[in-house]
């Protein structure tokens, strides 16, 4: 059965994410990835143009299911604390159910940082993190009526930093209970810097 052009990419996307999840991104060479989503070599080639091309896909793919999960946690009710707490568990939930995509992001960034060829991921990848978080605080924000004190920039920074630091310890341990205490004690630090606005308080 021939696959529809969107399907294909699809396919090869979650393949690379299995291979380079599994064996590491120095074996996701494409004849790798297209073997484990079962297609020809010429089947790569129609999808995409190179394997750098299908890297940058996964790495879009993977932020953009954090984004969309988190952002549907978002609630207009309550407050900056719950909402914050919410849209984590959320992030949590998409990394407990597919830990293998984490695990292949964490390994892209490392083994690109030191391969020339590879060597333009870094900042792609880290910077599609912070736009994902920027887009999430000015949302928030704009949901509950409220002014963050810290540059958004900053902030998505700090975010950004935090769920690293989550994910990694989870990664490592499995330890939900104690992912569930860190992840309370990120959203209390994020929302020390909202306060609500005029617009708010009416």
């Amino acid at each position: 059965m021939r696959l529809a052009a969107d399907d294909r990419r699809a396919a090869l996307v979650q393949a690379a994410l299995t291979v380079i999840a599994r064996d590491g991104v120095h074996a996701a060479t494409t004849r790798a990835i297209v073997a484990e989503a079962g297609m020809s070599l010429a089947s790569f080639h129609y999808a995409f143009r190179t394997r750098d091309e299908l890297i940058r896909e996964v790495i879009t793919f993977v932020v953009d299911q954090q984004e969309f999960v988190s952002r549907a946690a978002l609630e207009p009710a309550g407050d900056v604390l719950a909402m914050v707490r919410g849209a984590l568990q959320a992030y949590f939930d998409l990394l407990r159910e597919h830990p293998e995509r984490e695990q292949a992001m964490f390994e892209l960034m490392h083994y690109s940082m030191r391969s020339p060829e590879l060597g333009k991921l870094p900042p792609i990848q880290h910077g599609s993190y912070l736009t994902a978080g920027r887009t999430l605080i000015e949302a928030g924000g704009e949901l509950l009526g409220i002014e963050w004190t810290l540059p958004i920039d900053d902030l998505a920074r700090l975010l950004v930093a935090l769920t690293d630091g989550l994910t990694y310890a989870w990664l490592a341990d499995r330890d939900d209970a104690a992912a569930g205490r860190l992840m309370d004690s990120i959203a209390s630090t994020i929302s020390t810097f909202a306060h609500s606005t005029e617009k708010a308080r009416r």
